[in-house]
């Protein structure tokens, strides 16, 4: 209550701010949000409803909720993943940040794309689960596969990946990032990889899932292991931000 409190006058700030742009929507009490494409492909223009940009297909995100009872400002925590400041290129080409990914539950796993034994059951559980999860949920659900392989993993690579693996959905995203925003973000979910030859990798087998303000809530160990207490948690995690 007491952090709460504490936010007031920065949300009444921001508030006001907002109020002076006739573009975006300032009616507090109601469920109406604006959008704007993470990427600023049409500048700052923004949109009354949620949908994807013209220009890079990627979602709009919400910049600043307006509801009564719900009142947040663009805040992460200490142990969010969008904390890394890594950027990122993803298959279509675009670059990003993982602060882009926020405001969607995350479902992730480390691949490379030449691996012939470990990451095709990887591939499959994660269209295992995907298939599990209501076709409603896609919209507020991002699956995504970072390559511990960038300097093979391209993006034109992993575009052609996606297609063969049908993961080319607008839920699917691939990620080629730099052998150090790689390493990083492998300590992060406890991933621990090991090139072995010039083309193959010795590597942890997880799956990991994080909330809309990229913290973790669950993790999957293992290759073809039971996973329903994954797919309860991705739906649980969803459900609370709808």
């Amino acid at each position: 209550m007491k952090r709460f409190r504490s936010i007031l006058p920065l949300l009444a700030m921001v508030l006001s701010l907002l109020a002076c742009k006739d573009k975006t929507p300032t009616t507090v009490g109601t469920k109406e949000m604006a959008y704007q494409c993470p990427m600023k492909c049409e500048g700052e223009k923004t949109h009354n409803a949620a949908g994807s940009c013209t220009v890079c297909k990627m979602d709009l995100q919400p910049i600043v909720p307006l509801a009564v009872g719900d009142l947040r400002v663009d805040m992460i925590s200490d142990e969010s993943i969008f904390n890394l400041t890594s950027e990122w290129n993803t298959e279509e080409g675009n670059t990003i940040a993982l602060r882009d990914l926020k405001g969607k539950t995350l479902v992730m796993v480390m691949i490379y794309t030449s691996c012939k034994a470990a990451c095709p059951r990887l591939v499959a559980d994660m269209r295992n689960i995907e298939k599990q999860v209501p076709k409603e949920h896609h919209k507020d659900l991002r699956y995504v596969l970072v390559s511990i392989d960038p300097e093979t993993d391209t993006p034109t690579r992993l575009k052609a990946f996606a297609k063969e693996n049908l993961m080319d959905a607008e839920h699917w995203t691939f990620l080629q990032g730099t052998e150090n925003g790689v390493r990083e973000f492998a300590n992060v979910l406890a991933v621990k990889y090991k090139q072995i030859s010039p083309m193959d990798f010795s590597h942890s087998n997880i799956i990991s899932v994080f909330d809309p303000g990229g913290e973790l809530v669950h993790q999957q160990e293992g290759l073809g292991v039971d996973n329903r207490e994954t797919v309860k948690k991705i739906i649980e995690t969803v459900e609370k931000q709808i």
